[in-house]
């Protein structure tokens, strides 16, 4: 198995055990440490093909082929998704969305993560209202 055979199969295993833990869970609140985390982690692992092979290839993946395309449009999916349930929770702790989407645009999951370590942060250290 090449490095990015295992890298794929590790990505899935812990992809799918995290939404299976998240799946059992009984908590209605996200913990902001984990968030704050995995975004730090993921930026840490972002920079090893940025500084590898440029960050233009993430282009040159994208536009390739109807797969890539595909793939493209199932990241933009996932974020718009993930922001559009964020965001009535972002509304209800005071958080304006409208500059936690800069991240979000600009670094795809890494500032989604940014972007809910901070509402989860609020939510857990802002006075419930009656």
């Amino acid at each position: 198995m090449t490095m990015f055979e295992l890298l794929f199969v590790a990505g899935a295993v812990g992809a799918v055990g995290f939404m299976a833990v998240i799946a059992a869970g009984r908590s209605g609140m996200g913990n902001w440490v984990i968030a704050a985390m995995l975004a730090t982690g993921f930026m840490a692992f972002s920079l090893v093909p940025i500084i590898e092979e440029g960050p233009m290839v993430v282009v040159a993946n994208h536009t390739v082929n109807f797969w890539g395309v595909q793939v493209w449009f199932d990241l933009l999916f996932a974020l718009g998704s993930a922001v559009f349930l964020a965001a009535p929770r972002a509304r209800r702790v005071g958080m304006a969305i409208g500059p936690w989407l800069i991240p979000v645009v600009l670094l795809g999951s890494i500032g989604l993560f940014v972007l809910l370590a901070r509402l989860f942060w609020l939510e857990q250290n802002t006075p419930a209202q009656a």
